[in-house]
């Protein structure tokens, strides 16, 4: 039996996940990172550790599918009005919403050359002047859960498949719509030969209700659902006039089903680093306070500590904080676990019933009381996750065999870490120097993977926040995150911003049992995918004869993440469109099982200028972004990263433009102008530059990148630049030094940091400068209301030392000549000649090439 004892608390005692996953029948050769990198690798693939185990989880990311706020300052640019809106490139004047497919216009209509007869599959021969065209009722509108790199497929292969430019789409699964999708409480009707789903642009026989297979041209039977007079009696189908629908399937249809009692609820249990010292014991103990108090009353919670010892808090005793200790130094046995889940103690209780004992236990938190380093104090972090599994799991396990019983959605267990893991099972030595220390590490990379797929399979994502100035050993904790489907956060501290996404991840909603099918028509194939999943095993979907779909299994289904999809021409293409059908499939908070299908079609082209102008640079340049991440493992990968950007451009150039005359330059496609400059800012940015001090940090940026949304993807490739105006407004800037205006205040927004600057005279100007700190303040905190993970927010003057993080992601274009200058920010227009010449004083001279004189040293003249 476990030991029993009140107590006081005090027993002394960073991974983008991503994958590439190819079908056998995908060709391989040219699978992996694309232009200029390593060989080709499996089509879904980890990108952290190469361990079988791994699996590919969901790092957070914004304000994935919320509207944006409104600002409470009086309106800035016209960019804030529109609330569905990602947030603009800082370079750009209008909104910067990747504009909208052309397969959703409501007359487009399928070629008339297309043959006039078609052997189908199941042998019958069919005139296709009996099927009617498509039925494209839909609105013209772009898809918020989807967004393609270009809005035109080149035919010709050898051009769609340069690798420095690329084609793909990103897919966002968990994203919110508005309006919402159109709901179908029945059956879908999918083709019998590839498994894909009727839509939009299939063509019917109205006579006989059979449809075409935008897929594989296969005909179908609808069981006599499509029947009509005319193609306006199926207008009323929702999947025969909207190019997005979702089919629910809801409990009370599933057999065998046991629902649990406030499903909507899913536990929570707190495990906490117990050997803090005073300091960060305060500050956990006020964000965790404030985070029982925002929890739901009906969400189950229970609370562990961990040091070397394990202590689980028992809710049933009011008068003092009372907890059962299990040993740290090795895995509870089966035994201990059963005294501890049978005996009297409550371990998990609901909010409303718990709350003084919650907040009681918190308050008895004490700082660490040994005289040892930080770093060398044991903590048995992987115990206690066992042991917190096993209080959410319960007496379940023993139920008959059979049948089902799942929380609605995912449990969560959420770490709070303030050091590395180096007691029990898990652990490295506290010394990177132990002469055994590479081998341990190895040994417990594989159990911290295997942990976390086991809390996968109990439907539990693990998240660790770790704050301190500790190392935590980033490395060793991202499987168990990674594998679960959770996420790793660094904070300085256990203050604001802390407390702030320990609420967020708790209330993010995760849908569970996620799986996202990929079909292509007409040559097209998937060639890598990048998010957090894995490829899904055959007898985890329903498969068909020739069913040539990519199968992602998701780890878990947010808002705040998103799937990169890379795809490639086979062959030159003949027709006239090619269709793109998406299929989520996930089980709700509320136990619906929802298969979510969106379908596209995209129009052909043989003009290369036709296909660059639909090229959606920003879309372009993430998928791009993420393809080149996925290499960047180590700081070494990341030198090597910076040096492909740069092929990249220059095979851009070569490839889609032409030679300047008499001179050695090339052009870059005017269609793409804004794609170089994004690149410019990943090569020097905290992605892959040298603006992150640390490793542990770097490592943790590209997990969370690797899995975020587009909008918090785009945002950490770009930083977005507003200046504060009089009366409160404020002015949308390209990212450049040039916004360093002694007498302005600006606002910085790079994703996972919002930095606020003030210049030396505005900052002298007492009254002046608290009004527009109070302003950006407010900014700052409207424009990442809903993001996860929470940026932290960082204000400073002119020339402070914390001025330095500003100022290493402007692009430094204060050496450009006046003409260029003015020609990149315009506003410097506005500016007197005194003005002028005191901003060109103001700046320190460093080495760092400006945007201009980067891309002439590539032989490429700036577009």
């Amino acid at each position: 039996m476990a030991n029993r004892q009140p107590q006081s608390s005090s027993s002394s005692g960073g991974g983008g996940y991503s994958s590439t996953v190819s079908p056998s029948n995908l060709d391989t050769s040219k699978l992996g990172g694309g232009f200029g990198g390593p060989p080709p690798q499996p089509l879904i693939q980890p990108n952290q550790i190469p361990s079988p185990s791994i699996k590919t989880p969901n790092l957070p990311s914004p304000v994935n599918g919320m509207p944006l706020p409104h600002l409470s300052t009086p309106p800035g640019p016209p960019m804030f009005s529109s609330p569905l809106q990602p947030a603009a490139v800082p370079f750009r004047t209008s909104p910067a919403t990747p504009q909208p497919i052309a397969p959703y216009s409501s007359n487009a209509s399928l070629p008339t050359s297309s043959p006039s007869s078609r052997n189908f599959s199941n042998g019958s021969h069919h005139q296709t002047s009996d099927l009617t065209e498509e039925l494209t009722f839909a609105p013209h509108a772009d898809s918020p859960n989807l967004l393609f790199s270009a809005h035109k497929v080149l035919k010709q292969k050898k051009l769609a498949n340069v690798p420095s430019l690329g084609f793909g789409a990103i897919v966002s699964p968990g994203r919110e719509v508005s309006p919402g999708p159109q709901i179908i409480q029945r059956d879908p009707h999918r083709c019998q030969n590839c498994g894909a789903y009727a839509n939009l642009y299939c063509k019917i026989l109205l006579g006989s209700g059979q449809w075409q297979c935008v897929i594989c041209r296969n005909l179908n039977g609808s069981e006599g659902e499509y029947i009509a007079q005319s193609k306006q009696d199926l207008r009323n189908l929702p999947e025969l006039s909207s190019p997005l629908v979702d089919y629910i399937q809801t409990p009370t249809r599933r057999p065998g089903y046991v629902p649990v009692s406030e499903s909507r609820s899913a536990p929570i249990v707190l495990v906490i680093d117990e050997c803090l010292d005073e300091q960060h014991v305060q500050h956990l103990q006020s964000s965790l306070h404030a985070f029982v108090d925002s929890l739901p009353p009906t969400t189950k919670l229970g609370i562990v500590l961990y040091g070397r010892m394990v202590s689980v808090y028992d809710f049933s005793e009011e008068s003092v904080a009372s907890a059962d200790v299990l040993p740290g130094d090795k895995s509870p046995s089966e035994d201990a676990l059963r005294a501890l889940i049978y005996g009297t103690g409550v371990y998990l209780s609901t909010v409303h019933a718990s709350l003084s004992v919650a907040h009681a236990i918190l308050s008895s938190l004490t700082p660490y009381k040994l005289k040892l380093p930080e770093v060398q104090r044991d903590r048995c972090l992987g115990t206690a996750v066992e042991v917190a599994l096993a209080i959410i799991q319960g007496p379940s396990a023993e139920m008959s065999r059979g049948v089902v019983k799942r929380p609605g959605g995912n449990s969560r267990i959420i770490v709070c870490a303030g050091g590395p893991c180096t007691y029990g099972p898990g652990s490295v030595p506290h010394s990177l120097n132990h002469p055994n220390y590479l081998h341990l590490q190895k040994s417990a990379l594989k159990w911290m993977a295997n942990l976390g797929s086991e809390a996968h399979r109990r439907n539990t994502v693990v998240d660790i926040l770790c704050a301190g100035t500790c190392p935590v050993r980033v490395p060793l904790l991202q499987p168990l995150t990674k594998s679960s489907g959770g996420v790793l956060i660094l904070h300085d501290d256990f203050g604001e911003a802390f407390g702030v996404n320990l609420q967020r991840a708790s209330s993010r909603a995760a849908g569970s049992h996620g799986l996202l099918e990929i079909r292509c028509s007409d040559n097209i194939f998937v060639s890598q995918v990048v998010g957090p999943g894995e490829e899904a095993h055959v007898d985890s979907h329903e498969s068909f004869k020739n069913d040539t779909a990519v199968a992602v299994q998701m780890l878990s289904v947010e808002e705040t993440q998103s799937f990169a999809v890379s795809m490639e021409n086979r062959a030159d293409i003949k027709s006239s469109f090619v269709h793109f059908q998406f299929t989520i499939q996930f089980s709700t908070v509320y136990q619906a099982d929802i298969s979510r299908v969106i379908t596209v079609r995209l129009p052909t082209v043989d003009s290369v200028s036709a296909y660059l102008e639909s090229v959606q640079d920003e879309v372009a340049a993430v998928l791009i972004g993420k393809r080149t991440l996925l290499q960047a493992k180590t700081f070494n990968d990341a030198l090597d990263m910076r040096l492909t950007l740069d092929e990249r451009i220059k095979d851009v150039a070569v490839k889609f433009s032409s030679q300047v005359p008499k001179s050695k330059l090339y052009r870059y496609p005017k269609e793409l102008s804004q794609l170089p400059e994004i690149l410019f800012h990943l090569r020097r940015g905290p992605l892959l530059g040298s603006i992150v001090g640390h490793e542990d940090e770097r490592s943790v940026l590209r997990s969370l990148f690797l899995n975020a949304s587009f909008d918090l993807s785009l945002r950490m490739l770009v930083p977005r630049c507003l200046m504060h105006r009089e009366g409160g407004t404020f002015e949308e800037l390209p990212a450049y030094d040039l916004a360093m205006q002694s007498d302005a205040a600006v606002v910085l927004d790079h994703g996972t940091d919002v930095f606020i600057w003030l210049g030396a005279e505005l900052a002298a100007q007492e009254g002046k400068s608290a009004a527009a700190l109070a302003a950006c303040r407010t900014l700052a905190e409207e424009l990442t209301e809903l993001r996860f993970p929470a940026p932290r927010i960082l204000a400073f003057k002119e020339g402070s030392s914390q001025a330095r993080y500003f100022v290493t992601r402007l692009i430094p274009a204060h050496k450009d000549p006046p003409y260029e200058q003015e020609a990149r920010f315009p506003q410097l227009g506005t500016l007197s000649a005194d003005e002028r010449t005191k901003l060109k004083s103001s700046f320190v001279h460093f080495d760092d090439p400006s945007f201009c004189e980067w891309m002439r040293s590539l032989k490429v003249l700036p577009p």
